[in-house]
C-alpha cells in the first residue's frame, strides 16, 4: 500500500504540470474557438529566452520579468498580425495558422538564441523527502503547488472576475457577445498575452526537468488526452484530465507494465484517451452538443 501511494502521487504531481500546459490549450480554445497548435513553440521560445537572458548574467528575477514582457508581446503580437486577419474565417484555416506559428517560432528560436540544450535550475532540488514513509519529491511538490496555484487562480478569474464572465462569454457566442459591447479583439488579445505567461510558468518547470531543448515541444502532445478527458473549454477539466492522466501513467507502467514488456508510460494515456472518446466525446467537463432535426 506505501509504494502504491508513493506511485499514485508522484503522478498525481506530474499530473498537475500536465494541466499547466493543457490550460494553455483551453484558454485559447474557450476565446476564439481556435486549437493554438503553437503553445508547444511558445513553451519552448519562453524557456529558452529565460534560460538564455539569464545566462548573459542577468539577475534571476529581472530576466523572469523580461522574458515575461517579452512572451506577453509575442502573444498580442500573433493575434495582431495572424489570428485578426482571420477573423470568421472556417475554424480550419485558423488551425492550420497556429500550424504555421509553431513551425515559425521555432525556428525564430533557433535563430535568436540557438540550439545549445540548456539546464535550468530554480534553486529547488530533486530530492525525495520521508511523509510518514512516503517519499515525495521536492521538486515534485513545488512544480505541482505552483501550477496548482496558477490554473487555480485562473479558474477563479474565469468565474468571478467581469472580465472572466466576458470570455466566457465570448467563448458562448462571438456574435452575441460582439452585439452587447464586448470588444472581442481586446480579449482574444489579452487571452493570447495570458497563454503567454501560461507557456512561461510551463516551459520553467518543464525546462528544469527535461532540459531545455526542443524535445520540450512534444511534452505538449501530453496535453491532448487531457484535454479529451476534461474537456477542451474547462479550465476544471483540464485540472482533472491531468490528475486523470498523470495517475494512470504510473500506475499502468508499474502494474500492468509488467505483464505486456513495459514501457507502456508514453503511451498509455492516448489509449485511455481513445476509450474515453467512445464513452463521452466532450470530455468530463465538456459542454455536450444537441442536434435537434
Amino acid at each position: 500500500m506505501q509504494f502504491f501511494i508513493e506511485v499514485m502521487v508522484g503522478g498525481l504531481l506530474a499530473g498537475v504540470m500536465y494541466s499547466l500546459v493543457a490550460l494553455g490549450f483551453v484558454l485559447i480554445y474557450k476565446a476564439s474557438g481556435v486549437f493554438n497548435f503553437a503553445q508547444g513553440a511558445l513553451v519552448l521560445f519562453a524557456a529558452l529566452t529565460f534560460v538564455s537572458i539569464e545566462k548573459m548574467g542577468v539577475p534571476f528575477w529581472i530576466a523572469l520579468a523580461i522574458t515575461l514582457g517579452i512572451m506577453v508581446l509575442m502573444g498580442v503580437a500573433i493575434e495582431r498580425i495572424v489570428l485578426r486577419r482571420l477573423v470568421n474565417q472556417p475554424p480550419i484555416s485558423l488551425f492550420m495558422a497556429t500550424i504555421g506559428l509553431s513551425f515559425f517560432i521555432e525556428g525564430l528560436a533557433q535563430t535568436v538564441w540557438g540550439t545549445e540544450v540548456h539546464g535550468l535550475e530554480l534553486g529547488i532540488t530533486d530530492e525525495p523527502f520521508d511523509v510518514m514513509g512516503v517519499f515525495i519529491s521536492k521538486f515534485d511538490l513545488f512544480a505541482a503547488t505552483l501550477s496548482g496555484v496558477l490554473v487555480a487562480g485562473l479558474a477563479l478569474f474565469f468565474q468571478k472576475t467581469k472580465l472572466g464572465r466576458a470570455l466566457r462569454a465570448v467563448a458562448d457566442d462571438h456574435q452575441a457577445a460582439l452585439s452587447v459591447g464586448i470588444p472581442l479583439k481586446h480579449i482574444w488579445a489579452i487571452v493570447w498575452a495570458v497563454a503567454g505567461f501560461v507557456a512561461l510558468v510551463a516551459g520553467m518547470l518543464w525546462g528544469s526537468r527535461l532540459g531545455v531543448q526542443f524535445a520540450l515541444t512534444l511534452v505538449v502532445l501530453k496535453a491532448l488526452p487531457v484535454l479529451i478527458l476534461g474537456g477542451f473549454t474547462s479550465v476544471p477539466g483540464a485540472i482533472f484530465g491531468g490528475l486523470i492522466v498523470g495517475a494512470g501513467e504510473k500506475l499502468a507502467e508499474v502494474y500492468l507494465g509488467p505483464f505486456i514488456g513495459g514501457g507502456i508510460e508514453n503511451w498509455f494515456p492516448y489509449m485511455l484517451a481513445l476509450v474515453f472518446l467512445l464513452v463521452r466525446p466532450e470530455g468530463l467537463f465538456g459542454e455536450r452538443h444537441i442536434e435537434r432535426v
